[in-house]
């Protein structure tokens, strides 16, 4: 009797989502491929005060011991092997035990329902660090792909607030920190962060997360703001 076919699901079961959508980093494999992002990626995390990530590049432990974190990309501009990415939201759930550059990272991803299934499987692709270039560290940071979902990921870019909602999985807003000069934030310039060498302060204004276990809540905590430009290893 020929086996049943499995049917469709967005929110596939683990095994599935890394065998199939997100290979394993832990498997030290990648498939170099052709593309790139421009737009924003910001973020809210668990630190108490700015992330010591950015000035020390991973080296320094966060503020309390651990990294808990959500992310989000708006991608203004962008393409994997041909199909067009613009336009698409991306978030990104981060739990990270100790040093961010010690690995041993944790993550989940919720990819754009809008996405093509080209797009969607570059995403993946893309954040997995399996396609090479600018993310392929994470290859070596990520241990744990917990999962990998369509979602309705709702990104909001208004004056110096941003926020994001993934139903009542991730509801986040964050608001730039006020520097001398009202026309410009606090930031910190020409870094070697992995995400570009320009991140604003942020902070949390109310920030949740209720989902794979985690219950987690940054409002007040650290955040910060950076402009992408992204590329595959064959951009």
């Amino acid at each position: 009797m020929p086996p049943k076919k499995r049917p469709d699901a967005d929110r596939l079961p683990i095994s599935q989502r890394i065998d199939q959508r997100m290979p394993n980093p832990g498997r030290r494999q990648s498939t170099p491929t052709e593309w790139a992002i421009k737009g924003e990626l910001f973020l809210n995390c668990s630190c108490t005060v700015f992330c010591p990530c950015v000035v020390s590049l991973g080296a320094h432990p966060p503020t309390e011991g651990h990294c808990h974190a959500w992310m989000a990309i708006a991608i203004d501009e962008g393409h994997y092997e041909g199909e067009d990415l613009g336009g698409l939201n991306v978030g990104l759930l981060v739990d990270i035990p100790g040093r961010m550059g010690e690995g041993n990272w944790k993550v989940a991803a919720y990819v754009d329902e809008r996405a093509s299934g080209k797009a969607y499987n570059g995403i993946l692709q893309i954040f997995s660090g399996a396609a090479g270039g600018t993310t392929g560290l994470f290859t070596m940071l990520v241990s744990e792909i917990i999962g990998a979902e369509r979602a309705p990921v709702e990104i909001i870019r208004d004056g110096n607030k941003r926020s994001i909602q993934i139903g009542r999985k991730i509801q986040g807003e964050i608001e730039m920190l006020a520097g001398k000069s009202p026309e410009h934030p606090v930031m910190v310039s020409n870094s070697k962060y992995w995400m570009g060498p320009d991140i604003i302060a942020a902070k949390g204004l109310k920030s949740r997360v209720r989902d794979y276990g985690r219950v987690w809540d940054f409002g007040g905590m650290s955040a910060e703001i950076c402009p992408i430009d992204w590329k595959g290893p064959n951009a």
